[in-house]
């Protein structure tokens, strides 16, 4: 394995359980009853204690493998010259010690009192988020098409993070909306969950769009480039989340209503997280590429 694929596996472990972490926090704190919050953040408590763990861990592994790809490969790896000169030169150093703090912030969350400890992991995991803007192709521009790009990939990695994040947590919600004492409070976390989902889907497009223009200036048509071949199939990817989003939301949901089959919605939740996982797989990838 080459420090290079070391280093796209921590992206994509660093940005699935941060993403995980943000989305689910963030829909448990603002869209669910707290009783039902409560009940659901406990059966996901050894998961998000995983995805804290794994996030830490890609952290501390990130500096490194970007040292020994700047340096001479892996013989570069802990070369205390090599590491001090990242973290201190480089835009990929700054980001790396904000992306630290931030971990260190969201492990500490597992102090504060229940009441409060969905709130802080959402708002460390959303910093954690925007820290990623500060290197990579976000910061490819200077002056204030830098602060441009910046923005509007901080709104494509918070709106998208919410969407693919939240599925986790409606998963277990499912399952309730036809029994139990909490199905009211089920039906309307579901359905809240489908309204705010319509403004983060329009959000991601429209950002994502956007972060395409201010890199490559076009549609990415030019596949003699990894890069563009890459986010071309992400884009192809996130348009059959958004295909089975619509059908879930505007043929299962209505048929729930009257046959009680939970099946197909599930199945849909299920495609979606995968389907998401995906896209976060592909950008893992590509965002170390040149994209022209």
């Amino acid at each position: 394995m080459t420090p290079d694929t070391a280093l796209i596996l921590c992206r994509l472990l660093f940005d699935a359980t941060v993403i995980l972490i943000w989305g689910s926090s963030a829909y448990l704190c603002a869209l669910v009853s707290p009783e039902l919050a409560r009940l659901v953040g406990d059966r996901l408590r050894w998961l998000s204690a995983a995805a804290i763990a794994v996030a830490f861990a890609s952290t501390v592994a990130m500096l490194p493998l970007r040292t020994a790809i700047i340096g001479d490969g892996w013989s570069d790896l802990l070369t205390p010259e090599m590491l001090g000169a990242v973290l201190t030169r480089t835009d990929v150093g700054t980001a790396w010690m904000v992306q630290a703090v931030g971990v260190v912030l969201l492990g500490a969350t597992v102090v504060l009192p229940p009441k409060y400890r969905q709130m802080g992991r959402a708002v460390c995991a959303a910093l954690l988020l925007l820290g990623l803007t500060l290197s990579g192709h976000a910061a490819m521009n200077s002056g204030w098409l830098r602060v441009m790009h910046r923005i509007n990939d901080g709104v494509h990695l918070l709106s998208g993070g919410a969407w693919l994040g939240a599925l986790v947590p409606v998963l277990f919600i499912l399952p309730m909306l036809g029994r139990g004492t909490l199905q009211a409070d089920a039906r309307v976390a579901v359905m809240r969950f489908s309204t705010t989902g319509h403004v983060a889907v329009v959000l991601v497009l429209l950002s994502g769009a956007t972060n395409t223009l201010l890199i490559l200036g076009s549609v990415p048509s030019d596949w003699s480039f990894s890069y563009q071949r890459l986010l071309s199939a992400k884009i192809a990817v996130v348009a059959a989340m958004v295909l089975i989003a619509i059908v879930n939301r505007y043929v299962f949901v209505p048929k729930f209503a009257r046959d009680h089959s939970l099946l197909p919605l599930k199945a849909c939740v299920v495609t979606e997280i995968v389907l998401g996982l995906t896209v976060v797989a592909l950008v893992a990838w590509f965002g170390m590429l040149q994209p022209r």
